[in-house]
Order: structure tokens, then sequence, then C-alpha cells
């Protein structure tokens, strides 16, 4: 029955798709390019080519294909699942705005057509004196209702087909309204791509929480945690960015660094490279890792053992006690799978509840868990903060928090929206972050 419902899901996904492209092709390459142009040709071969490179994005790592070429697929396969997003979107407004105009222009002209520049005038032949009569009569009774003399007018196009541009270069009502219309769109959706690149790619940004814990000693005040989660290093973030990342920790001088989860997708000989300038992290107390779902996908046991040689920690339903307050971590619930999730007797069980206790967890939702075994703090990641809008009301269905810092009970939870980006490497409304989480005490 589970086979049978995700195949009818992954249909009907498909069906979806391929329709939201078709009507993509009619308004922004049917109707705004003349039947058999190069543009029209190029046009179609994108919509075409562009959505099988996204699907080859996302199935060529798990499908076993060479890391070369996952890297080759997946920049404009990705990308376009962004551009198909914010232009879907732009299309959508821009519906009504694209009728109101064609009415709008009908009542103004009801000839159907858009003036073109002046034709070239020629001397009539006598066997087309006849029409040539008959034109300037049309010209004339143009001109009186309102177009500019000596303009040529092309005809509206039949339903469902622009017209082809008149001999003079006239454009019909349809076409004209089409191009406008779908350029203006067609802007919006690049500029917000490609903003949202921007941000990801120049690394994330530092942000500062203050967190009163009450049983927080006063030696503890003002100790800093810098929380990194969702870096995503892969086909498309690599090697740079991991030390765009590095340079953004270090510089914030934090007492202790916690990874946690989806630190990398795909494996340690593709990737480890790319992991490489973790190791220079510093901080007074060390740093920390956990698994994310995505560790699991892609071997997580490897990059347990790989994290360790480069110097950071990982607690795998464990528990360290630091000098002020416990520290805890358990494993992505996707580890259930493999017989390794989470395991919070094993990590908080047996722990001195007079002393306060912050917990590393990749998956907001397990903060109920948190709050049973008496947790003060809870830092997690996984969501993104939704980062492609309207994706955070999506997140905020799955997820008890989807960014910032909640209080449930006695435990405070705080998500990180991450620092890098899964699929696309766009950010839109859910700006990349490192957040440097400083500890308060009530006695200070």
């Amino acid at each position: 029955m589970t086979i049978l419902v995700f195949a009818l899901v992954a249909l009907a996904v498909c069906a979806l798709l391929v329709g939201v492209h078709r009507w993509l092709w009619i308004r922004l390459v049917r109707d705004t390019t003349a039947p058999g142009g190069l543009p029209r040709r190029v046009g179609t071969a994108l919509t075409i080519a562009l959505p099988l490179l996204s699907v080859a994005a996302l199935t060529a790592g798990r499908a076993g294909a060479p890391f070369w070429l996952q890297q080759t697929v997946s920049w404009p396969g990705y990308l376009w699942l962004a551009v198909l997003l914010y232009l879907t979107l732009t299309m959508l407004v821009a519906e009504p705005i694209r009728a109101l105009l064609l009415r709008r222009l009908a009542h103004r002209d009801p000839s159907g057509a858009v003036a073109g520049p002046p034709a070239e005038p020629s001397a009539p032949s006598a066997g087309t004196a006849e029409s040539g009569t008959a034109t300037a009569t049309a010209s004339s009774s143009s001109a009186g209702a309102g177009a500019e003399p000596g303009a040529v007018l092309a005809a509206d196009g039949a339903p469902g087909e622009p017209a082809p541009p008149a001999p003079g270069g006239g454009l019909s009502r349809r076409t004209f309204v089409a191009r406008t219309v779908g350029g203006a769109a067609a802007a919006v959706a690049l500029g917000t791509v490609g903003n949202g690149a921007y941000g990801v790619l120049r690394g994330p940004s530092v942000k500062r929480v203050q967190v009163p814990l009450a049983k927080l000693p006063r030696a503890a005040h003002g100790f800093r945690i810098a929380v990194v989660s969702d870096v995503h290093l892969g086909p498309v973030l690599g090697r740079a960015h991991a030390r765009r990342i590095v340079d953004t920790v270090n510089r914030t001088q934090p007492d202790l660094i916690a990874i946690v989860g989806d630190l990398v997708d795909g494996s340690v000989p593709d990737l480890g490279s790319a992991a490489e300038p973790l190791r220079g992290l510093t901080a007074r107390h060390g740093s920390f890792f956990v698994t994310g779902n995505h560790e699991y996908f892609s071997g997580a046991e490897q990059w347990v053992e790989h994290v360790r040689e480069l110097g950071l920690t990982p607690l795998e339903n464990a528990r360290r006690a630091l000098p002020h307050f416990d520290l805890a971590g358990v494993n992505d619930i996707q580890g259930e799978r493999e017989g390794s999730g989470p395991d919070f007797r094993a990590a908080l069980g047996d722990r001195d509840r007079t002393r306060a206790a912050v917990l590393l967890a990749h998956q907001p939702v397990v903060i109920h868990d948190a709050v049973r075994h008496g947790v003060d703090l809870q830092l997690s990641g996984h969501t993104h903060g939704g980062q492609l809008w309207p994706g955070n009301f999506l997140a905020e269905l799955a997820n008890p928090t989807v960014a910032g810092l909640e209080r449930y009970g006695d435990t405070q939870l705080y998500v990180s929206r991450g620092a890098g980006a899964w699929g696309p490497p766009v950010r839109v409304g859910a700006p990349s972050d490192i957040t440097v989480v400083e500890l308060a005490s009530y006695q200070a």
C-alpha cells in the first residue's frame, strides 16, 4: 500500500510539473515568438532540457553517478528549480494583468493591432492599384480612430496562436501584451533568484541571541556557543563554502562550536577534501557534531569517523560534562531506519538534573522528548527557515519552530536557518546564518 501511495503521489507531481512547463511554454514561448523561428526553437528546447537537468540533479547522487557528473548537472538543474518556482508565481500574478491589458487595448483600438514603424513607400503597379486604394482607405479610417499617420497595423492572431508580425514590423495586440508581461515576469523571477544565490554564495551572516538559563551558574554567564547547521557541502557548495564558514565562525571567538547536522550531501571520497577546512575550527571547549538526516542519506558512519579525524567530537546519543553545564547530543531520527536513531535515555537519563543541560539535536520535532528529559536548551536546524519563500509556510506544518527562539515548558528551543542551502543554492526570505548563542545566568 505504501509503495502504491508513493507511486500515485509521484505520478501526480510529474503530471503537475509537465502541466506547469506546458503552460509556461505557451505563455513565454508560443505567445511571444513566430512559428518556425529560431527564438521559438530555442525556447522549446530549453523547456524540454531544463526540467530534465533538474531531474538529473535530484537523482544523480543517489543513482551513484560520478561526482563530476553530479556537479555538471546540479548547477543548471537546481537553479532551474528555483527559477521555475518564482517564474510560476510571477506568471500567476501576471495572468489577470495580461487579461486586463488585452481588454483595455481592445477598448482603445478594436482593430486588435499595435502600431509598428512606418512602412517604406512604394509605387503601386497597375495590377495592385485597386487594392492599394482599398488599403489607403482602411489606413485613413484607422488613423481617424486614433492611430498615428503612416503606421502599419497588424491584425490580432487567432486564439491560442500569436499572429506573425505584419509587413513593416507591426505586432498583434496579443503578441505585444505577451512579450511585455512575460518579459516583466521573467525579469522579476531571475532577479529574485540571482539575489538569493548571491546571498548564499557570499556566505552566512552572524546572528547573536542571548538565552537565559535558570540553572546556569554565574561563572558561565556569557558563555558563547557558535551554532552551525545545514551546511550541505555537495556538488554545488564545496570547499570554498566550507572555508567561508570556518572563517566566519572563528571570527566570533566562540567558547564552543556546535554543528547540528546536515553537514554534507555526498560520500567521504567525494567530499572529504571539501570538508577539510573544518580542521581549522577553533574554540576553547572544542567543536561538537551530531548527525542530520542527510548524513544518513550519504553514509552516517563514515562521516562520524571523518569529522573525528578533522578534530570534531561526535556526540552519538552521548553527553559531555563541561565545567558549568552538560552538553548532550542525539542522533537524527532518520537513523531509526538503520537502528541508530535518537536515544534520549542514553544521552540524558542518568545525569544530575540540578545542572543546566544543552542538547544538540538536528530536527526541532524532538523538542517534546527534550522537555521530558529536563533539557534547558535545545539547539537545532533542519528547517532552513523555509529557504525559499513561501516554503516557510510548508515548514511550519512539519516543525514546531521554523526559526528563532521559543519556549516549550521549562525548555527553550533555538532553531537556526542554516549556513548553506539544499538543492538550489538560493535563499529567498530566509537568509543563511551562523548563530552565536550567549548563555546568561539569572544569578549574574
